[in-house]
């Protein structure tokens, strides 16, 4: 059985999650509420470490705000987070060398299974101006994963006109990070999935400077993630 919903869940969301801060209150109410299911559904362990209250709501808000504009949808290819206290290599070594990895999905036998950085995880709620926070990061990669492959197109999410621009405007960027000429980071020109997964996070983190730096990638991020919105 999971550990009880943290009792302060809304005031750490209030000082620590500027996405929730951001909403009005109605949406703010169905943030916490569905941070609580999430937190009740998905088991969360430390290896190494103690997770405390404020990891465990910062996983569910990480988990919650890509997914916050598509009602009842849940990450049922999830079922535990474990939390190492910092990074970590591809072999879930945390001591010795290679140990650049700080988020990382499951696959095999750790199948639905997610990694994070405690240390990472704090700190990109901490730096309120970084464009950059990798739990998010490992759940846009899960939402990728639902249609079946992490390949950088949600096909799931994003309606079928929207495929080819996304594609175009994927590879268009990426030739640009790789000529220097992007603010994104130059991680997202690794493939398109993490390229996809990089946007995500500057597209929730900093999304004024999103939209005024790279004005149509803002355009298409919010088709998919804010549909609603992106439409009109």
């Amino acid at each position: 059985m999971n550990d009880p919903v943290p009792v302060l869940l809304n005031k750490i969301l209030a000082s620590e999650v500027p996405f929730y801060q951001n909403l009005h209150e109605t949406h703010q109410a169905a943030f916490e509420e569905r941070a609580a299911r999430f937190l009740t559904v998905v088991k969360i362990t430390g290896v190494q470490t103690v997770v405390e209250d404020i990891d465990r709501i910062l996983i569910a808000a990480s988990a919650i705000i890509p997914i916050f504009n598509f009602k009842d949808w849940e990450y049922r290819n999830l079922h535990e987070v474990l939390l190492y206290p910092d990074s970590f290599s591809h072999e879930f070594e945390q001591q010795g060398e290679g140990r650049n990895i700080l988020g990382m999905v499951g696959t095999g036998a750790m199948n639905h299974v997610m990694i994070l950085s405690q240390h990472e995880l704090r700190q990109a709620f901490t730096n309120k101006t970084g464009k950059d926070n990798t739990a998010i990061h490992e759940f846009v990669h899960l939402l990728d994963k639902t249609d079946g492959e992490i390949d950088g197109l949600p096909e799931s999410l994003l309606d079928k006109k929207y495929i080819k621009p996304w594609l175009q405007l994927m590879q268009q960027e990426i030739n640009n990070i790789m000529d220097d000429k992007s603010t994104i980071n130059p991680y997202g020109a690794t493939n398109e999935a993490e390229f996809f997964a990089v946007v995500s996070e500057y597209f929730f983190e900093r999304p004024s400077l999103l939209k005024e730096k790279h004005p149509e990638l803002y355009a298409l991020l919010l088709k998919i993630f804010n549909p609603a919105a992106g439409s009109s």
